[in-house]
């Protein structure tokens, strides 16, 4: 009889603990779920910011704030507009917030970046990778116009004590 009690006990604690990891799981699904249905939303009525060979491609919304950077990455108000000037942008490099520039250290001199305006044809703008280097967080000479067309990408190092600095040339 007490091997009985026990067994039934032991079935009720399976079927409690399978009903919590699926509960859990549910709960990790449905935000990850949410979370990519609002990012297609913003890509298509945003600009995009794209790069192929490290596979990102992300809304850009004006300002950056928090929540904008939360989400996406942020165009630098003030600063150039697509194709004209310095259209400087900024995102997170972090597996806190949004993981947009975790990979933005492996880019080349050459590699190819877009944006992609939300006109009609979605025109789109295509750079050439120029410049890669590492600043201090108050040189903000790089958002500077340089008196050319150019992309600047800015995300912080890993360690988050530096910013990286990407430039890209409009490919005419």
């Amino acid at each position: 009889m007490e091997k009985i009690k026990k067994r039934r006990q032991m079935r009720i604690m399976g079927i409690i603990m399978i009903v919590i990891g699926v509960g859990v799981l549910s709960v990790y699904g449905y935000r990850k779920i949410s979370r990519e249905i609002y990012l297609r939303r913003l890509l298509k009525d945003n600009i995009n910011f794209e790069i192929p060979c490290l596979y990102i491609k992300v809304p850009v919304l004006e300002g950056t704030g928090s929540k904008q950077l939360q989400v996406s990455a942020g165009h630098f108000e003030g600063t150039g507009a697509l194709g004209k000037g310095n259209y400087c942008i900024c995102g997170h490099n972090s597996t806190v917030y949004a993981e947009i520039f975790n990979d933005l250290d492996k880019i080349k001199i050459g590699d190819k970046m877009y944006l992609a305006d939300i006109d009609e044809k979605r025109t789109k703008y295509e750079y050439i990778v120029t410049e890669y280097s590492i600043v201090e967080p108050d040189n903000v000479s790089v958002l500077n116009d340089f008196g050319d067309n150019r992309l600047t990408v800015i995300s912080c190092t890993d360690d988050g004590k530096q910013r990286q600095v990407v430039v890209g040339k409009l490919k005419e």
